[in-house]
């Protein structure tokens, strides 16, 4: 007998039947991977589904969501009940987050004036944003089905409220990859000391290779962490290091069959090539004082206004999706570090002035035509005062019926206003938005019919809005 056939068998007893799978379609699986990262380790082997109108994306996320009526949906009807118990439409068969009992009717403390040769009307606390009215497409109409925090982010960016789907920047960049080979094709920049309530899953891959994951970036100290090599090893050692460990992983990959493993290596090597490339990205100093004075940033400093301009530097150098979350919306009213008299005017004086630098620095570049910027939150507030436990501060509960968001360049219809709500601001009566909506807009925009646009997963094919949404042709130019 053969002295290896015990050997033989008893290492094709240790397969496991999920190894047994994954080793049949492992050449198959290998190719296509392979196929699917490129040469750049981000790119999908296949063109989009009709001629993009957007090759990019800035999502600037404000996190706790702004409340519309004080922002970009007026309500001067509000004033006439401005104290008094609200009606009792508003309340039955309503569920809120924090409200008790009947609350009073909270009129906006702003004045709204006509901006552009459009005549788009936009509060007093955001003033800067006046100036590229015409180049926004407000849409006033949207709605989710989700009024806690996380479970909204999720939605908003995952297509579902629970956790382990992809978000919306990682299909961009499984999709189109990034233009540049030395940079993450999706990065993420937090301003306001927290992250997101729904924490890193929002801008996770779910169940696509984690190549596609979001990689967060910062406008001080090292750009990105843990991916400078360690103190004393020399580059060239490094790049040694990594050509054994990206051998060792092939060689696993050869034998499990586990296409994550690939993915693994070409993280490895998109990290080596960042330490280069990322720095000089990053270098806000480069920009000229008049360029840093339209944003208000801060070489060195941590700020929105330093990571909206950041954001223009990323794309400018192909980086595919670009998403911005900035804390401190969530405009309560408990005291005046969440109420709209205090906290609201202190974030709109911190974020008015760079996202209109954004836009007006990205068309003066040629670069707004080709790049879609969103502003949003992810749901609305109610037009009553919240006065949780009495507070005698003004503020604004949970409310997912309808908000506000806008969106410019990569070919939405500027100088727009879409859809409309009630006189309370608290209904939609007039071309409605759903989350899935919004999202199979932009993959519209960025060249896919969001319903072929799929992956295989657990024995069906998933997509970014599920098995919802329908594009929105009223936001297109």
């Amino acid at each position: 007998m053969n002295p290896r056939v015990p050997d033989q068998l008893a290492s094709m007893n240790e397969v496991t039947r999920r190894q047994f799978l994954s080793r049949i379609g492992a050449g198959i699986g290998g190719m296509a991977l392979a196929s699917m990262l490129g040469e750049n380790g981000l790119a999908l082997d296949e063109t989009p589904h009709h001629p993009p109108r957007a090759k990019r994306v800035i999502y600037l996320h404000m996190a706790g969501s702004p409340p519309h009526h004080d922002l970009l949906d007026p309500k001067p009807k509000l004033a006439e009940w401005d104290g008094k118990a609200c009606p009792e439409h508003l309340l039955d068969p309503e569920r809120f987050a924090f409200i008790k009992g009947h609350p009073t009717v909270l009129p906006s403390p702003y004045a709204f004036t006509r901006q552009g040769e459009s005549g788009i009307e936009l509060s007093e606390l955001l003033p800067h944003l006046g100036s590229v009215a015409d180049k926004l497409c407000v849409v006033r109409s949207v709605h989710t089905d989700q009024f806690n925090h996380a479970p909204a982010q999720l939605f908003l960016y995952t297509g579902s409220p629970r956790l382990g789907r992809p978000s919306m920047g990682s299909w961009a960049t499984w999709g189109l990859g990034s233009e540049n080979q030395n940079l993450p094709g999706y990065v993420v920049l937090v301003s306001g000391g927290k992250v997101p309530s729904a924490g890193k899953s929002v801008w996770g891959s779910g169940f696509l290779p984690s190549v596609h994951q979001g990689v967060q970036c910062r406008s001080t100290g090292d750009p990105i962490l843990y991916v400078g090599d360690p103190a004393g090893l020399p580059r060239e050692l490094r790049r040694e290091s990594l050509d054994a460990l990206s051998r060792l992983n092939e060689m696993q990959c050869e034998r499990m069959g586990d296409p994550e493993t690939l993915a693994r290596v070409a993280q490895y090597e998109l990290a080596f090539r960042m330490q280069m490339s990322v720095p000089e990205a990053t270098e806000l100093a480069e920009e000229s004082p008049a360029t840093l004075e339209a944003y208000g940033a801060n070489p060195g400093g941590s700020s929105f206004a330093n990571n909206c301009l950041l954001a223009r530097r990323l794309v400018e150098r192909g980086v595919r999706f670009v998403q911005l979350f900035d804390w401190g919306w969530d405009t309560h009213g408990t005291g005046p570090h969440d109420d709209i008299m205090t906290q609201l005017p202190l974030k709109c004086r911190e974020t008015d002035r760079p996202v209109a630098a954004l836009i007006a620095d990205l068309e003066q570049r040629g670069l707004l035509e080709d790049t879609l910027v969103v502003w949003s939150g992810e749901f609305g507030r109610t037009a009553m005062n919240e006065k949780r436990n009495g507070s005698t501060f003004l503020g604004r509960d949970h409310h997912p019926h309808c908000f506000s968001l806008f969106m410019a360049g990569g070919g939405v219809k500027g100088g727009h206003v879409h859809g409309e709500t009630c006189e309370f601001g608290a209904e939609i009566v007039r071309d409605p938005v759903g989350i899935h909506d919004l999202q199979a807009t932009i993959m519209h925009l960025l060249g896919f019919n969001h319903e072929k646009f799929t992956y295989p997963f657990q024995g069906r094919d998933f997509r970014l809005t599920d098995v919802h949404g329908s594009v929105v042709p009223g936001l297109l130019a």
